[in-house]
């Protein structure tokens, strides 16, 4: 068999994921505040790029100038693309997939319908400034003092002292665990009380011996009863201490004005605070978005590097500064571009969140339909991967409350009547039932299926543990109360 080379032209179709295309990815995904940041840094490496300077004197004839102007610089951008590769975004964005950046409407400012200042400020201190700040007022000598640095950087979140010894913190400070032990014992009654326990018996132990002295059942309680307190076995306690079950209850009540998380009330630094991106409210009967622009500034291409490409064209020659100049104007455009992209995209997929889930707007949770990314591509007729990367970090302001947009995606329950409902209405109705609850009496999951099927929602006991524990809603022998 003889062989022999061929050379043979073959045409095809081949996707090629361009740093511009890369870019408007990177920022579809993009939370709002991120959005922000990125635009910033492209600002700082792009000299020809530059923000619009927004100025209101109360002239509207010269702000209304100043708008067109604006729209006028904008136009000449777009007029520039044409020698711009055109792009199939849809077709690089179902090809290629990227990792998003992490782990969340202007004039609109004064409305009831949004959030207060208060829903968006932090606490000024952190428990960790807070408990340094007392530590350099007991002044200590410089090895106690150092001592108690290492404590207060072990602490976790909820205040305590978890994951580290009094002999760890003794190796690592080059001291004895006596030393140790009584500069912990120091901090433990500093301000919040409870401070620094290493566990839960002790962070109540300290507030008890402060607040109660007299009350030697509640700390007998505290060290050797917490797991049957949790249960409610208020008679195996009292058998156990040789006191009346009336006894243990008005011990636990005592026990029930501890704090068993002292720095809840602390800021910390993991803390996340969100604005949301976009804004939807009732206007004239019709449901209306709105973008949250606040601080995203408003690009355009300076005049002076234009003018400079121009003159630069007009010589004719081949010149470093010329191509310096298109590179870097060539990436304004396609930023300018790539930020119209996501916003439209945003814009649109909520309309179709809107459609899809008219009735949870006009009336709560409970009439939240079952949703999934396919229907609203299909509605849109963009792909799955772009509309998971749109609802991916981006928030929404309803009247409804604050929530993610992925929040609108739910399974499919079907009620006994045939009808679909989503899962999320399905924990709403379970939340509602809890709440109506006698606390003494609290509902069983068997009681509270029985409960839903009398609403029409026919599910399995393991269904209502799951969703009740995935709301962080304890079981019915840890919601009892006796007082």
């Amino acid at each position: 068999m003889a062989m022999e080379l061929r050379q043979q032209a073959k045409m095809s179709q081949q996707l090629r994921m361009t740093p511009q295309l890369q870019q408007a990815i990177k920022l579809l995904q993009l939370s709002r505040m991120e959005l922000i940041a990125e635009v910033r840094q492209e600002m700082v490496e792009n000299p020809v790029l530059e923000e619009v300077p927004t100025v209101y004197d109360g002239d509207s004839e010269r702000n209304d100038e100043r708008e067109r102007e604006n729209s006028d610089e904008t136009a000449e951008v777009k007029a520039d693309e044409g020698d711009m590769e055109q792009i199939d975004w849809e077709a690089y964005a179902e090809k290629y997939s990227s990792q998003g950046p992490g782990n969340h409407y202007s004039g609109l400012r004064g409305d009831e319908d949004y959030p207060s200042l208060e829903q968006t400020l932090s606490t000024s201190e952190s428990l960790t400034e807070h408990l340094l700040t007392q530590l350099r007022l007991a002044e200590l000598e410089e090895t106690a003092e150092y001592i108690g640095t290492l404590i207060i950087g072990n602490l976790n979140e909820t205040g305590l002292l978890t994951g580290v010894t009094v002999e760890d913190l003794a190796e690592d400070a080059g001291a004895s665990v006596e030393e140790v032990e009584e500069v912990l014992e120091l901090i433990q009654g500093f301000d919040p009380l409870g401070v620094a326990g290493r566990d839960l018996g002790e962070t109540l132990m300290i507030q008890a011996r402060v607040r109660f002295p007299e009350e030697d059942l509640l700390f007998a309680i505290i060290e050797e009863h917490i797991p049957d307190l949790e249960c409610k076995s208020y008679g195996r306690i009292a058998r156990a201490q040789g006191v009346s079950k009336e006894e243990v209850i008005e011990a636990a009540k005592l026990l029930t004005d501890l704090d068993p998380r002292p720095a809840r009330h602390f800021s910390s630094s993991s803390a996340r605070y969100i604005t949301p991106d976009l804004y939807i409210r009732k206007i004239d009967g019709e449901w209306v978005i709105m973008l949250n622009e606040d601080g995203l500034p408003r690009l355009r291409i300076s005049n002076f590097y234009r003018q400079e490409l121009a003159r630069k064209k007009e010589e004719g020659e081949a010149d470093e500064v010329k191509d310096y100049i298109q590179e870097k104007l060539r990436g304004a455009m396609w930023l300018i571009r790539s930020i119209h992209q996501r916003q439209n995209t945003i814009v649109k997929v909520a309309e179709s969140i809107i459609k899809f889930q008219h009735e949870f707007f006009e009336k709560g949770i409970e009439y939240l339909r079952p949703l999934v990314l396919r229907d609203v591509a299909e509605d849109i007729e963009m792909s799955e991967s772009t509309v998971s990367r749109v609802t991916s970090n981006k928030y929404v302001h309803t009247p409804r409350g604050v929530f993610e947009l992925k929040f609108f995606f739910n399974s499919s329950i079907t009620n006994t009547g045939g009808a679909d409902l989503a899962s999320e209405a399905v924990k709403a109705k379970i939340r509602d039932i809890i709440a109506e609850e006698d606390p003494k009496k609290p509902l069983s999951d068997s009681k509270i299926v029985e409960r839903l099927k009398a609403d029409k929602i026919d599910i399995a006991r393991r269904t209502v543990a799951k969703y009740r524990e995935a709301m962080g809603i304890l079981s019915s022998s840890k919601r009892k109360q006796l007082f």
